[in-house]
């Protein structure tokens, strides 16, 4: 495939084409959808609307190695779990210090996404529940890795990876911690997630808030 020929239109229409192969998860009350902000909300707002259930988001921030923040040793999500890459941390030789340090800030970030998107809303429970963990791609997977490790310490029933567009070997690797991985489409070469939307323009603050907004409102009926 062309990397130049998109596959979706934008994050929307991806969503609707992930909702179709999650259909044996529709109307079940112990489904949540979990999407990770800010590019996974449209994706995952589309995907809770289809199946008729619940969406929230789950708010994950990468631990960048100092002076390499785009290499990641570890991440922070909702809920105060940590989870650190020791085998970076260790061939980096990187210290307590400065893990501390790094976790503190994006502390400060993730909890001002928390305020932001659920104002006074408690995060949802998901124990005994089965997740479907909502993204609007995987390049590396770090970032959802991170995210299925994390929800892992609150002991859902099942958690389920699922997203549009996909480098394979994501996949693959993620296959070995969630229960189950869902990729609509595996494109080679991949290079980047946002070449294969026609619109990867960034998502607001806002824009996640009203999507979050519409859904918990009402039960929202697909056009």
């Amino acid at each position: 495939m062309d990397g130049h020929a998109s596959v979706y239109r934008d994050r929307h229409d991806a969503g609707r084409a992930l909702a179709k192969l999650l259909r044996g998860y529709a109307e079940r009350p112990d489904v949540i959808v979990l999407a990770l902000p800010r590019g996974g909300v449209p994706v995952a707002f589309e995907v809770a609307r289809s199946l008729n259930v619940a969406l929230d988001v789950f708010i994950v921030r990468k631990l960048g190695v100092p002076g390499h923040e785009e290499f990641a040793m570890g991440a922070i999500a909702t809920g105060g779990v940590r989870v650190l890459n020791d085998h970076v941390v260790q061939i980096l030789h990187i210290d307590d210090e400065v893990i501390d340090a790094a976790v503190a800030r994006e502390e400060r970030e993730l909890a001002r996404r928390e305020r932001l998107y659920r104002g006074e809303q408690p995060p949802p429970d998901v124990r005994g529940r089965v997740v479907l963990l909502v993204d609007d791609g995987l390049a590396t997977g770090a970032t959802m890795l991170a995210a299925v490790k994390a929800l892992r310490a609150q002991q859902p029933q099942r958690v389920v990876v699922a997203v549009p567009i996909a480098a394979a070997e994501s996949c693959a690797d993620l296959r070995e911690d969630a229960d189950e991985v869902v990729c609509v489409t595996t494109p080679e070469p991949f290079r980047a997630v946002g070449l294969w939307y026609a619109d990867f323009s960034q998502i607001t603050d806002d824009e996640v808030r009203d999507l979050l907004a519409r859904v918990h409102e009402s039960s929202v009926q697909a056009p």
